[in-house]
Formats: C-alpha cells, sequence, structure tokens
C-alpha cells in the first residue's frame, strides 16, 4: 500500500492471490479498508457476510470495509483489486457526498465494452510506481475517474430498478445509513421516521416496495448479521454478545437469535466453528 500525500491507495492485480490460492480466497475482512474489484475475464462467486453474489467479466464487485468476504474464482478469473483506505475515502466524500452510495453495501456492477476504467487502473498503476512531478494529483484524478464511472453505473442500475419509482429506493438507502449507524440503540420506530422527515407508514411503504421487508425487519436484519458476525469472529462470550448489541438482557438476546435462525447463539456458534475460516488482519 502506498501513501498518497498522507491518502492510502494500493492497486495490485488479482492474479497476484488468487494464483498462488487455487482461485479460492477464504473469508476476511479489513476494518478501514475498501476494495474495488475489476473483473476482466472470469467470473465466480463473491460471499459477503452471509450473502452470495455470482459475477462475470467485465463487472465491478464493491466491498465496504469492515465487511466478512470471500471469494471461489473460476480458474483464469483476471483483473485488478483496487483499496482504498476509509479516511481517504471520507476525505473524497467530503468534496463529493455521492461517494458515499457507493460503499453503503457490496454490489456488483456490469461494465460494457465501452468502459473506461481499465484505462483509468492502467493509468493509476503507472503513477503509483512512478516518481514524477504532481504524481499525487495524477493518482488522485485517476482514482475520481474510476469512481465517478462506478457511482454512475450504480445510479442507472437504480434507475432501471421499478422500485425505484417514487423515490422508495432513495428513501430506504437513507434509511439503512440510519439503521447502520443506530442499529445498536433500539431506536423505536419513530425516531428513524422522525430524522428522516416521514411517517412511519410512508417508511414502511417505502421498505417493502424496495427491500420486500418492513423497516423493523430491516433492523433486526442488521442486528442479526452482527450476531453472527461475533459469534463467529470473535471470542466474546454469548453475553458478551448480546450487550455489545445493546441488549439489556442476554437472555431475551438468546430467545430473538433462536427465533430468526432456530437455533440458539450457543448452538450456532457451536455447529459452525469448525467450518469458520480465519479472518485475516
Amino acid at each position: 500500500m502506498r501513501t498518497v500525500e498522507g491518502k492510502f491507495i494500493h492497486l495490485e492485480e488479482l492474479d497476484d492471490r488468487t494464483r498462488p490460492n487455487d482461485w479460492n480466497i477464504r473469508a476476511h475482512a479489513h476494518a478501514d479498508l475498501n476494495h474495488v474489484f475489476h473483473i476482466t475475464a472470469g467470473g465466480g462467486v463473491m460471499h459477503v457476510d452471509g450473502e452470495t453474489i455470482a459475477f462475470a467479466a467485465p463487472c465491478l464487485l464493491l466491498v465496504p470495509s469492515g465487511r466478512v468476504h470471500g471469494f471461489a474464482y473460476e480458474v483464469e478469473t483476471a483483473g485488478s483489486v483496487l483499496t482504498v483506505a476509509d479516511s481517504y475515502l471520507r476525505d473524497l466524500t467530503m468534496r463529493e457526498p455521492a461517494f458515499a452510495d457507493l460503499f453503503q453495501a457490496p454490489r456488483q456492477l456490469p461494465l460494457d465494452p465501452q468502459s473506461r476504467i481499465a484505462a483509468s487502473l492502467e493509468a493509476l498503476s503507472r503513477e503509483l510506481v512512478w516518481t514524477a512531478p504532481a504524481g499525487g494529483a495524477a493518482v488522485e484524478a485517476h482514482l475520481l475517474t474510476v469512481l465517478v464511472e462506478a457511482l454512475r453505473r450504480l445510479v442507472r442500475g437504480e434507475a432501471a430498478s421499478p422500485a425505484a419509482q417514487g423515490g422508495h429506493v432513495t428513501l430506504v438507502a437513507r434509511f439503512r445509513e440510519l439503521v447502520e449507524a443506530h442499529y445498536r440503540q433500539g431506536l423505536p420506530m419513530e425516531a428513524y421516521a422522525r430524522r428522516l422527515g416521514v411517517t412511519v407508514a410512508r417508511l414502511r411503504a417505502a421498505c417493502l416496495r424496495a427491500a420486500g421487508a418492513s423497516p423493523l425487519r430491516l433492523v433486526q436484519d442488521r442486528l442479526l448479521l452482527e450476531a453472527k458476525r461475533a459469534l463467529l469472529y470473535s471470542n466474546m462470550t454469548i453475553a458478551e454478545v448480546a450487550y455489545h448489541l445493546g441488549f439489556e438482557d442476554p437472555a431475551y438476546f438468546s430467545r430473538f437469535f433462536a427465533k430468526a435462525e432456530g437455533v440458539s447463539p450457543k448452538r450456532y456458534r457451536a455447529e459452525r466453528a469448525d467450518r469458520s475460516p480465519t479472518i485475516a488482519a
């Protein structure tokens, strides 16, 4: 990883890690690193926090920081991996707030033959290894080209979705941002709606239409996802996991988890302990 005027960015060929690992990358997470995978040939499956996303070239895969992710690539899949530190992304987002939408969730963005991303990444790669005047500015210029094209493809894809009609997708995206920030606090739905400037009924209608689930279910799903992460990838006790997620009563947390998963947290951890891969640093 290179520092460009104090900003961390890294670019490497996909082959550097996939071929030595027989085209399979074990599940891992990075607390403060965001990834943009540019797949130019082949395809495979990406596993992110229990979700499976199939992909085929040419496409981009976006993985936000902190997400547990792994890959099963087709043999000879090719491409590159661009990594941007949270601190740098926050700086770019302050200048262009729309960039925040790119890393709200893991995504696959198909590319067309006219995409300029391959050329931008090739130019970025050269700038990262050269020492030349205004190198930092050149690096950022190529990075911004990649992010802008990715953002525009994301927006076009969402606009093409029937669920985008009436602004439902935008409202639900804003709701998910609030959930990400407050899901441990047990806020009532009225508090979420008030912060969004809508009624609970409108929020519920938008979530049902755009996400196929109620607002409460989306909050519970986020809690459940974090519970699974903690059970599989930490050494916290069941009670510690409960308190970590904002539950005042570990017994209530166990009932919540069992109702959603069909097994207790203890059994869930025990049954998957031997199958859970180690998170890389």
